[in-house]
């Protein structure tokens, strides 16, 4: 019984959420959504155990897009679909998009192979640009993809599965947090396989040079992703 317990308390898992969907206004005519994504993991495949970021619905076509290029044979999982006549004040249409894209994110990390892709690090875990990002794993940028982790500073805080409908529920009551009042429901943990039994990849934590973190740490503006 203790060996299974013991068993049972060091399995891997990772949760993720997809939530709280903004609007930005670049100008009179251009505008998009961004969401925030949640990320909390015992997982020795992930350098930090919580992490939140925000992305948009074009930077999850480009991380389909490289998770494809890295693992040809590997049928991924689709993307809600682009729609023509997506209209960013459609609740509707944002939330039906928010829980496609949380979908999306669960199949991809069910797949051990693409866990040691380092563009799916760097997009669960840093908010560098598609353009740094492209820069840092083809090793054109003064850091690494572990520095980038590391530097990237967020609020730590993720809410975990007891707490992540109360939060939810919060966020849609506020108009402060969430442009839209939108948010996906509880997300379930689930457990992580690699190949062999062991992870697929692990990053090393290390200490960080002031240039790097002085080039890591421009302003939100230059890391600004121009695909629409």
């Amino acid at each position: 019984m203790e060996d299974m317990m013991g068993s049972l308390m060091k399995k891997e898992f990772v949760s993720v959420w997809v939530r709280d969907p903004q609007l930005h206004k670049e100008d009179f005519w251009h505008a998009h959504i961004d969401y925030e994504i949640c990320l909390h993991t015992n997982s020795m495949c992930f350098q930090k155990k919580t992490s939140r970021v925000r992305r948009r619905y074009s930077e999850f076509v480009w991380l389909r897009q490289r998770l494809q290029d890295s693992a040809l044979l590997v049928q991924l999982p689709k993307l809600p679909p682009a729609n023509p006549f997506f209209s960013l004040s459609n609740s509707l249409q944002v939330t039906q998009r928010m829980e496609g894209l949380q979908r999306f994110l669960e199949a991809v990390l069910k797949m051990p192979l693409l866990l040691s892709d380092s563009h799916l690090h760097l997009f669960l875990q840093t908010q560098l640009s598609v353009a740094k990002m492209e820069a840092c794993v083809q090793g054109q940028t003064s850091y690494t993809v572990a520095e980038a982790i590391q530097c990237y500073v967020y609020e730590t805080h993720v809410p975990l599965e007891d707490e992540s409908k109360s939060l939810c529920d919060c966020d849609c009551e506020s108009t402060s947090c969430s442009g839209l009042d939108m948010c996906v429901g509880t997300a379930i943990p689930f457990e992580m396989s690699s190949q062999n039994g062991s992870p697929g990849h692990q990053f090393l934590a290390m200490k960080l040079d002031p240039e790097t973190f002085r080039s890591l740490s421009s302003s939100p503006e230059s890391q600004q992703d121009t695909h629409t």
